[in-house]
Protein backbone atom coordinates (compact mmCIF):
# COMPACT_ATOMS: atom_id res chain seq x y z
CA UNK A 1 0.00 0.00 0.00
CA UNK A 2 1.51 3.41 -0.92
CA UNK A 3 2.24 5.93 2.01
CA UNK A 4 2.71 9.67 1.60
CA UNK A 5 3.92 11.91 3.49
CA UNK A 6 2.08 15.33 4.32
CA UNK A 7 4.02 18.21 3.22
CA UNK A 8 2.95 20.54 5.71
CA UNK A 9 3.97 18.12 8.75
CA UNK A 10 7.86 18.03 6.70
CA UNK A 11 7.92 21.83 6.46
CA UNK A 12 7.36 21.98 10.68
CA UNK A 13 10.07 18.86 10.92
CA UNK A 14 12.47 20.81 9.42
CA UNK A 15 11.67 24.37 10.54
CA UNK A 16 11.70 22.86 13.86
CA UNK A 17 14.94 21.33 13.48
CA UNK A 18 16.38 24.74 12.02
CA UNK A 19 15.46 26.58 15.48
CA UNK A 20 16.21 24.52 18.08
CA UNK A 21 12.95 25.42 19.24
CA UNK A 22 9.19 24.30 18.71
CA UNK A 23 8.57 28.29 19.94
CA UNK A 24 10.76 30.25 17.85
CA UNK A 25 9.46 27.15 14.65
CA UNK A 26 5.74 28.63 15.39
CA UNK A 27 6.54 32.14 15.03
CA UNK A 28 8.18 31.26 11.67
CA UNK A 29 5.11 29.63 10.42
CA UNK A 30 2.63 31.56 11.57
CA UNK A 31 0.93 29.13 13.83
CA UNK A 32 0.84 28.00 17.16
CA UNK A 33 3.19 26.70 19.44
CA UNK A 34 0.04 23.41 19.77
CA UNK A 35 -0.33 23.43 15.99
CA UNK A 36 3.58 22.76 15.44
CA UNK A 37 3.82 20.28 18.59
CA UNK A 38 1.26 18.83 16.66
CA UNK A 39 2.49 18.50 13.30
CA UNK A 40 6.11 16.97 14.81
CA UNK A 41 3.59 14.40 17.10
CA UNK A 42 1.73 13.37 14.05
CA UNK A 43 5.14 12.90 12.23
CA UNK A 44 6.43 10.73 14.71
CA UNK A 45 3.39 8.49 15.09
CA UNK A 46 4.01 7.97 10.80
CA UNK A 47 7.63 7.22 10.96
CA UNK A 48 7.29 5.05 14.29
CA UNK A 49 9.86 6.97 16.42
CA UNK A 50 10.88 10.51 17.79
CA UNK A 51 12.24 12.74 16.18
CA UNK A 52 13.48 15.27 18.73
CA UNK A 53 14.84 14.99 22.44
CA UNK A 54 14.31 17.49 24.77
CA UNK A 55 17.79 19.00 26.57
CA UNK A 56 18.40 22.04 28.95
CA UNK A 57 19.85 23.86 25.39
CA UNK A 58 16.82 23.28 23.64
CA UNK A 59 15.60 20.74 21.25
CA UNK A 60 18.26 17.94 19.84
CA UNK A 61 17.58 15.82 17.03
CA UNK A 62 17.64 11.88 17.69
CA UNK A 63 18.99 9.25 15.13
CA UNK A 64 15.94 9.27 13.27
CA UNK A 65 15.47 12.66 13.30
CA UNK A 66 19.15 13.08 11.38
CA UNK A 67 17.86 10.48 9.23
CA UNK A 68 14.78 12.28 7.87
CA UNK A 69 16.53 15.93 7.70
CA UNK A 70 18.57 15.59 4.83
CA UNK A 71 15.60 14.24 2.54
CA UNK A 72 12.84 16.16 4.33
CA UNK A 73 15.06 19.44 2.61
CA UNK A 74 15.32 18.04 -0.66
CA UNK A 75 11.87 17.11 -0.33
CA UNK A 76 10.38 20.33 0.41
CA UNK A 77 13.36 22.17 -2.17
CA UNK A 78 11.84 19.58 -5.06
CA UNK A 79 8.26 20.68 -3.68
CA UNK A 80 9.47 24.24 -4.33
CA UNK A 81 10.76 24.31 -7.38
CA UNK A 82 7.62 22.65 -8.92
CA UNK A 83 5.88 25.59 -8.09
CA UNK A 84 8.06 28.10 -8.97
CA UNK A 85 8.30 26.07 -12.81
CA UNK A 86 4.55 25.87 -12.76
CA UNK A 87 3.55 29.35 -12.12
CA UNK A 88 6.67 30.64 -14.21
CA UNK A 89 5.07 29.51 -17.17
CA UNK A 90 1.30 30.31 -15.72
CA UNK A 91 -0.56 32.84 -17.76
CA UNK A 92 -1.02 36.33 -15.37
CA UNK A 93 -1.96 39.54 -16.00
CA UNK A 94 -5.00 41.23 -16.35
CA UNK A 95 -7.88 40.42 -19.23
CA UNK A 96 -10.65 42.76 -20.13
CA UNK A 97 -13.68 40.98 -21.38
CA UNK A 98 -17.03 42.88 -22.92
CA UNK A 99 -20.28 40.79 -22.97
CA UNK A 100 -24.12 41.85 -23.75
CA UNK A 101 -26.16 41.41 -20.89
CA UNK A 102 -28.35 38.48 -22.27
CA UNK A 103 -25.39 36.73 -22.85
CA UNK A 104 -23.97 36.49 -19.16
CA UNK A 105 -25.91 34.12 -17.64
CA UNK A 106 -26.03 31.35 -20.01
CA UNK A 107 -23.45 31.07 -22.70
CA UNK A 108 -20.74 32.93 -21.56
CA UNK A 109 -20.98 31.52 -17.73
CA UNK A 110 -19.66 28.01 -18.52
CA UNK A 111 -16.90 29.68 -20.38
CA UNK A 112 -16.23 31.95 -17.51
CA UNK A 113 -15.84 29.17 -15.54
CA UNK A 114 -13.57 27.07 -17.31
CA UNK A 115 -11.15 29.53 -18.01
CA UNK A 116 -10.97 30.94 -14.26
CA UNK A 117 -10.03 27.46 -13.07
CA UNK A 118 -7.23 27.10 -15.75
CA UNK A 119 -5.45 30.63 -15.67
CA UNK A 120 -6.20 31.58 -11.69
CA UNK A 121 -3.88 33.81 -11.76
CA UNK A 122 -5.21 36.01 -14.58
CA UNK A 123 -7.10 39.49 -13.45
CA UNK A 124 -10.14 39.13 -15.24
CA UNK A 125 -12.63 42.26 -15.39
CA UNK A 126 -15.86 41.91 -16.99
CA UNK A 127 -18.04 44.51 -18.99
CA UNK A 128 -21.69 43.96 -19.43
CA UNK A 129 -22.96 46.77 -22.50
CA UNK A 130 -24.73 46.45 -25.53
CA UNK A 131 -22.86 45.01 -28.61
CA UNK A 132 -22.65 48.55 -30.66
CA UNK A 133 -21.21 49.63 -27.17
CA UNK A 134 -18.86 46.80 -26.81
CA UNK A 135 -17.67 47.31 -30.20
CA UNK A 136 -16.97 51.38 -29.50
CA UNK A 137 -14.30 50.50 -26.67
CA UNK A 138 -12.92 47.47 -28.48
CA UNK A 139 -11.79 50.10 -30.99
CA UNK A 140 -10.53 52.38 -28.13
CA UNK A 141 -8.79 49.67 -26.69
CA UNK A 142 -10.56 49.76 -23.95
CA UNK A 143 -11.02 46.04 -23.86
CA UNK A 144 -9.36 42.66 -24.60
CA UNK A 145 -12.14 40.93 -26.52
CA UNK A 146 -15.99 40.91 -26.71
CA UNK A 147 -18.76 38.50 -27.46
CA UNK A 148 -20.89 40.57 -29.62
CA UNK A 149 -24.55 40.43 -31.36
CA UNK A 150 -24.63 40.95 -34.66
CA UNK A 151 -27.46 40.32 -37.67
CA UNK A 152 -26.50 36.92 -39.21
CA UNK A 153 -24.93 37.43 -42.49
CA UNK A 154 -23.59 40.31 -42.00
CA UNK A 155 -21.19 39.73 -39.14
CA UNK A 156 -18.14 41.55 -38.52
CA UNK A 157 -16.22 38.97 -36.28
CA UNK A 158 -15.59 35.34 -35.59
CA UNK A 159 -18.94 33.23 -35.45
CA UNK A 160 -19.48 31.45 -32.24
CA UNK A 161 -23.11 30.62 -33.33
CA UNK A 162 -25.99 31.77 -34.68
CA UNK A 163 -29.03 32.07 -32.90
CA UNK A 164 -33.17 33.13 -33.45
CA UNK A 165 -34.31 36.57 -32.93
CA UNK A 166 -38.12 35.68 -31.34
CA UNK A 167 -40.75 36.86 -29.68
CA UNK A 168 -41.12 36.26 -25.82
CA UNK A 169 -43.91 36.52 -23.52
CA UNK A 170 -45.75 35.75 -20.49
CA UNK A 171 -46.52 31.59 -20.22
CA UNK A 172 -51.10 32.32 -20.67
CA UNK A 173 -50.21 35.91 -20.88
CA UNK A 174 -52.41 37.81 -23.39
CA UNK A 175 -49.96 40.94 -23.49
CA UNK A 176 -49.51 39.74 -27.40
CA UNK A 177 -52.98 40.55 -28.10
CA UNK A 178 -53.19 43.87 -27.30
CA UNK A 179 -52.91 46.92 -29.84
CA UNK A 180 -50.95 49.45 -30.08
CA UNK A 181 -48.81 46.11 -29.34
CA UNK A 182 -46.88 46.59 -25.84
CA UNK A 183 -43.08 46.00 -25.97
CA UNK A 184 -40.25 46.04 -23.78
CA UNK A 185 -36.24 46.79 -24.57
CA UNK A 186 -33.58 47.43 -22.61
CA UNK A 187 -31.84 50.02 -24.08
CA UNK A 188 -31.81 52.51 -27.19
CA UNK A 189 -28.38 50.90 -28.02
CA UNK A 190 -29.43 47.14 -27.92
CA UNK A 191 -28.52 45.76 -30.94
CA UNK A 192 -31.77 44.17 -31.69
CA UNK A 193 -33.19 47.45 -31.63
CA UNK A 194 -33.24 48.25 -35.43
CA UNK A 195 -34.70 45.20 -36.50
CA UNK A 196 -37.45 45.07 -33.83
CA UNK A 197 -38.56 48.38 -35.52
CA UNK A 198 -38.24 47.41 -38.97
CA UNK A 199 -39.97 44.19 -39.00
CA UNK A 200 -42.81 46.30 -37.23
CA UNK A 201 -42.38 48.97 -39.74
CA UNK A 202 -42.65 46.34 -42.40
CA UNK A 203 -45.53 44.48 -40.97
CA UNK A 204 -47.86 47.77 -40.34
CA UNK A 205 -48.49 46.71 -36.57
CA UNK A 206 -48.85 49.78 -34.43
CA UNK A 207 -47.01 49.49 -31.22
CA UNK A 208 -46.03 51.47 -28.16
CA UNK A 209 -42.91 51.27 -25.57
CA UNK A 210 -43.95 49.93 -22.36
CA UNK A 211 -40.73 50.04 -21.10
CA UNK A 212 -36.76 50.35 -21.74
CA UNK A 213 -33.76 51.66 -20.65
CA UNK A 214 -33.42 49.01 -18.05
CA UNK A 215 -32.04 45.90 -17.00
CA UNK A 216 -32.68 42.72 -18.66
CA UNK A 217 -34.08 41.67 -15.21
CA UNK A 218 -36.43 44.70 -15.19
CA UNK A 219 -37.52 43.34 -18.80
CA UNK A 220 -37.85 40.20 -17.78
CA UNK A 221 -40.38 41.43 -14.90
CA UNK A 222 -42.65 43.30 -17.41
CA UNK A 223 -42.73 40.35 -19.30
CA UNK A 224 -43.72 38.17 -16.55
CA UNK A 225 -45.96 40.39 -15.26
CA UNK A 226 -48.01 40.50 -19.08
CA UNK A 227 -47.25 44.16 -19.12
CA UNK A 228 -45.26 43.99 -22.32
CA UNK A 229 -43.52 41.59 -24.71
CA UNK A 230 -40.12 41.80 -25.90
CA UNK A 231 -37.69 40.34 -28.24
CA UNK A 232 -34.66 37.67 -27.26
CA UNK A 233 -32.56 35.16 -28.65
CA UNK A 234 -33.83 31.99 -28.59
CA UNK A 235 -31.04 30.40 -25.87
CA UNK A 236 -31.91 33.02 -23.25
CA UNK A 237 -35.05 32.79 -22.26
CA UNK A 238 -36.02 32.12 -19.02
CA UNK A 239 -37.52 28.62 -18.16
CA UNK A 240 -40.86 30.43 -16.89
CA UNK A 241 -41.19 32.55 -19.98
CA UNK A 242 -42.33 31.54 -23.26
CA UNK A 243 -41.66 32.11 -26.95
CA UNK A 244 -44.88 33.67 -29.05
CA UNK A 245 -44.36 31.76 -31.86
CA UNK A 246 -48.08 31.63 -33.21
CA UNK A 247 -48.93 34.83 -31.92
CA UNK A 248 -49.60 36.86 -35.41
CA UNK A 249 -46.67 38.81 -34.77
CA UNK A 250 -43.77 39.65 -37.82
CA UNK A 251 -40.26 37.23 -38.32
CA UNK A 252 -37.01 38.42 -36.79
CA UNK A 253 -33.85 38.03 -38.52
CA UNK A 254 -31.33 35.93 -37.11
CA UNK A 255 -28.15 37.06 -35.68
CA UNK A 256 -24.72 35.47 -35.08
CA UNK A 257 -22.73 35.86 -31.68
CA UNK A 258 -19.27 36.63 -32.70
CA UNK A 259 -16.09 37.10 -31.02
CA UNK A 260 -13.53 40.30 -31.70
CA UNK A 261 -10.18 40.37 -30.27
CA UNK A 262 -8.61 43.69 -30.23
CA UNK A 263 -6.21 44.96 -32.95
CA UNK A 264 -4.13 46.91 -30.99
CA UNK A 265 -2.63 43.76 -28.99
CA UNK A 266 -3.67 39.93 -28.21
CA UNK A 267 -2.36 38.75 -24.79
CA UNK A 268 -2.07 35.32 -24.13
CA UNK A 269 -4.71 35.49 -22.02
CA UNK A 270 -6.95 36.71 -24.68
CA UNK A 271 -5.97 33.70 -26.49
CA UNK A 272 -6.69 31.36 -23.80
CA UNK A 273 -10.21 33.49 -23.22
CA UNK A 274 -11.11 33.24 -26.66
CA UNK A 275 -9.87 29.43 -26.48
CA UNK A 276 -12.72 28.57 -23.78
CA UNK A 277 -15.25 30.65 -25.40
CA UNK A 278 -15.20 28.99 -28.76
CA UNK A 279 -14.99 25.55 -26.62
CA UNK A 280 -18.38 26.29 -25.07
CA UNK A 281 -20.28 27.46 -27.53
CA UNK A 282 -19.07 24.97 -29.86
CA UNK A 283 -20.71 22.33 -26.76
CA UNK A 284 -24.18 24.62 -27.47
CA UNK A 285 -24.23 23.93 -30.67
CA UNK A 286 -23.65 19.91 -30.42
CA UNK A 287 -26.46 19.85 -27.77
CA UNK A 288 -28.45 21.83 -29.86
Amino acid sequence: MARTLDLALIRTFVTVADHDSMTIAANALHLTQGAVSQHVRRLEDQLGGALFERTRGGLILTVLGERLLGKARYLLALNDDIWEDLEGHAIKGKLRLGVPPDLIGTSIAPALKAFSDAHPHVELSLVCSASPELKVALAKGELDLAVIEEPAGHETGECLTVDRLVWVGARGGQAYRRRPLPISMVARTCAFRPVILEALRKSGLTWRSAFEAGSIEATATTVRADLAVTAWLSSTIPADLTILSDAGLPDLSSFAITLHLSAKSISSAATEMARALRATFSQFRQAA
